[in-house]
């Protein structure tokens, strides 16, 4: 049985882009569809993010664990529980009593050893970006994983948790490699561009990997080697599942 590891964010709260007032960015963040939120609101995982993945993996036969950056509670972005965005699989998350206990208390960072693990998938959802790209924890899990040759995946903002990982020649691990995240246009079509400290496309096509994404909220995943990427929250279950067929088929050695 492969044992895989989620990790969501720990981050509950939003809080302005360095040298914006949370006044400023709140006047500013308004999409049309109502799926933004303000600076200082509650934030965290994205639900169907961790729901899909969840099941994709544990439906597969799969062992399942969830961590996080400071470990215990793991937040939920509120608004990912709202309609439109809440699906069956998000509902069946909630009704899930084994699935939600190990959310209320996930393994921190620090406790995490690569080498117990089969594959890493870093979850989305906007907290990640205040939380996931500093975490030298999380640098570690991933660097430890990808020397040894084990899938590393990352979906939407989720993607922001490889940015402080290094190959082993000290290069960012998504340099010249094939990638995909939560495009601006998203960004902008949600109002979160206003929001996050960072954009996940800017922040990847800066390190200098190669960055491409299909229509607004359209399912994409890219994999190059060991790494798996995933545009948005539709792409999540696909994401999963092409995690699993290397593992099965021996793929990302």
């Amino acid at each position: 049985m492969e044992r895989v590891l989620l990790v969501v964010s720990s981050c509950a709260r939003m809080t302005p882009p360095a040298g914006q007032s949370a006044q400023a960015a709140g006047e500013s963040a308004g999409p049309a569809d109502g799926s933004g939120s303000q600076p200082g609101a509650v934030t965290g995982a994205w639900m169907e993010e961790l729901a899909a993945s969840y099941y994709a993996f544990a439906d597969a036969g799969c062992e399942v664990l969830i961590a996080s950056p400071r470990g215990g509670e793991g937040p939920i972005d509120p608004l990912s529980l709202q309609l439109p965005w809440l699906t069956d699989t998000g509902r069946r998350f909630q009704a899930d009593a084994q699935a939600r206990e190990k959310l209320s208390d996930t393994i921190s960072l620090a406790e995490v050893r690569a080498a117990d693990f089969d594959a890493l998938y870093l979850v989305g959802g906007a907290a990640a970006a205040w939380d996931f790209p500093c975490d030298d924890h999380l640098a570690r899990v991933i660097q430890d994983l990808a020397s040894a040759h084990r899938p590393v995946a990352a979906v939407c903002h989720g993607v922001l948790g490889l940015t402080k990982a290094r190959d082993t020649q000290g290069n960012a691990i998504v340099a010249n490699r094939a990638v995909t995240g939560i495009s601006n246009a998203e960004e902008i079509m949600t109002g979160f561009d206003k929001l996050v400290p960072l954009l996940p496309e800017e922040r990847l096509k800066e390190l200098g990997a190669r960055y491409s994404c299909a229509e607004p909220f359209a399912a994409k995943v890219v994999s190059d080697g060991n790494l798996f990427t995933g545009q948005n929250p539709a792409s999540a279950a696909p994401l999963a599942l092409a995690v699993i067929a290397s593992l099965r088929n021996g793929r990302s050695a």
